[in-house]
């Protein structure tokens, strides 16, 4: 199955090896291949993502996951291997490997964490940690993209066929209050890029606007029925979305060009243009709320 992804001969014996230097370490549940690999979407120079699944009862010990990492390494170089947590609370450690084969990243997922946000996601729950990591941080919804379109390199237990199972279809609940979340921050956010585009505010106004297009990718992901993955890559997976403003990756990135370009003024229209195309998806599910000017 591995050689349809995409995938070259060399990184399907990376992907063996590291598989089975990883099922003898006590505590590893699961292993999966992630990422852009997973999703069919990967580039010639894409890193191999793979997750690793443990219990919080029972995790693994970090210098054996350490000598794993050493195994498959580039010889006499170190790959770096955090411990648990030391990368934030959603992206939860893990190790960045040099090897043969190119770049690989492992990284911790705990069982209990992803099944919480599995269930929370039952009830129209989900977070949102703008620290975790570049560009905007961190969406719980990721647990459950990753989910799906993961491929299991090892699944002893079958905790992740489990899991994928339990994500097969998006909650409604979820659906319809990530729309509705992120079209209201997007208008709110909007609201106040005019005030800081008629003062001429460079910084406040360029970074409201990132902050509008990144909420309206995450609705369109939401309304085209689709688990936001991440920010890489989520601009060009719009472009295949049936609902969508006309042109949008197209007609976002030029207005973003023309707000780092100074004419602020004008981005902050185009964008508010986009977001009121996009409210008009929502076939009146989304009501706006703060009398933006037409």
């Amino acid at each position: 199955m591995l050689e349809f992804l995409g995938l070259s001969s060399a990184h399907v014996d990376l992907l063996n090896a590291v598989t089975f230097e990883l099922s003898k370490v006590p505590g590893v549940i699961a292993a999966v291949l992630g990422g852009s690999y997973a999703r069919g979407i990967a580039r010639h120079d894409s890193d191999l993502d793979v997750g690793l699944y443990y219990s919080e009862n029972s995790p693994p010990d970090i210098e054996a996951i350490r000598r794993c990492a050493e195994k498959v390494s580039v010889p006499n170089t170190r790959p770096t291997v955090v411990g648990y947590y030391e990368w934030g609370p959603w992206v939860n450690g893990g190790a960045w490997i040099q090897t043969p084969a190119g770049k690989l990243d492992l990284l911790y997922r705990k069982i209990e964490q992803v099944q919480r946000v599995i269930d929370e996601s039952q009830q129209g729950l989900y977070q949102h940690d703008y620290y975790q990591q570049p560009t905007f941080g961190f969406v719980s919804v990721i647990y459950l993209a990753e989910i799906k379109c993961c491929l299991p390199l090892s699944d002893p237990q079958h905790l992740i066929q489990k899991l994928k199972r339990s994500v097969e279809i998006y909650p409604t609940v979820l659906r319809q209050k990530m729309i509705l979340d992120c079209l209201t921050i997007a208008e709110f956010t909007i609201f106040h890029a005019h005030g800081f585009a008629d003062r001429g505010d460079i910084l406040n106004t360029v970074g409201c606007l990132t902050k509008i297009a990144y909420v309206l990718l995450q609705s369109l992901f939401a309304l085209n029925v689709e688990y936001y993955f991440g920010d890489k890559g989520s601009l060009e997976a719009v472009d295949r979305f049936t609902l969508q403003p006309r042109g949008f990756s197209k007609r976002l990135q030029e207005l973003l060009v023309t707000g780092t370009q100074l004419d602020l003024k004008i981005a902050t229209l185009q964008m508010q243009t986009l977001w009121r195309e996009t409210v008009g998806l929502t076939e009146g599910q989304y009501i706006p709320k703060f009398g933006l000017p037409e």
